[in-house]
């Protein structure tokens, strides 16, 4: 796939030179047209010559040079000179560079609705054998009690236990189709995956618990 890339060049004009090194515009404009033809002849073009409106509102001539540009006008200068340039373009980049990191990134609600369109389509598969299955707070509702009670009522009467910090189905009971394994997964504020499996129950599991428990529930 072909893409169409412009990229534009930094660029610093003479006012901001002649303001950082503390020289006179129109002395640092002269030197730079002096400058000018060895530069022309050896690259094949001539420095940028662009207007702007001085205090008064006239408009004069600067010129806007691009990084290699300045760095060559910069031969001329003192070291304190060049050292000033050397480190504001240093600066310079390092802005730009924020910037288009920060255009390429997208913002944290767009990184958060792909995960989670990432995370729904993955679970989609792995909660496959899960799907049409409800959750123990659903199933208990349909026997009007909380979930807490639900749990508690099953667990004394030997249907479930509870070990590693979930519910799980009795012994005697697994392979009969009553329950399936459904998967969460979720991320937290530092990008750490968690994952979490729980118990929930078929039709068939939720018909065993209708006859067990006496409620009708349907």
């Amino acid at each position: 796939m072909e893409t169409n890339i412009i990229k534009i060049e930094q660029t610093m004009t003479s006012l901001e030179i002649a303001e950082l090194t503390g020289k006179q515009h129109k002395n640092l404009m002269r030197d730079i047209r002096n400058m000018e033809p060895a530069w022309e002849k050896v690259h094949g073009l001539k420095f940028e010559l662009i207007e702007y409106k001085d205090r008064l509102g006239r408009i004069k001539p600067c010129y806007s040079l691009t990084k290699t540009e300045t760095l060559y006008i910069a031969t001329k200068f003192n070291d304190e000179a060049r050292a000033k340039l050397v480190l504001r373009w240093e600066y310079l980049e390092r802005k730009e560079q924020e910037r288009r990191q920060q255009l390429c990134l997208p913002s944290p609600k767009k990184i958060l609705a792909l995960a989670d369109e990432i995370i729904g389509s993955t679970l989609s598969m792995l909660n496959e054998d899960a799907e049409d299955t409800l959750t123990a707070t659903q199933v208990a509702k349909t026997f009007n009690m909380n979930v807490y009670d639900f749990n508690a009522v099953l667990r004394d009467m030997g249907i479930q236990y509870r070990r590693g910090g979930k519910w799980n189905l009795s012994d005697d009971l697994q392979g009969r189709g009553y329950t399936a394994e459904r998967i969460h997964v979720s991320y937290s504020l530092k990008g750490e995956k968690k994952i979490k499996t729980y118990m929930t129950w078929t039709m068939a599991g939720l018909h065993y618990l209708n006859a067990k428990l006496g409620y009708p529930n349907f």
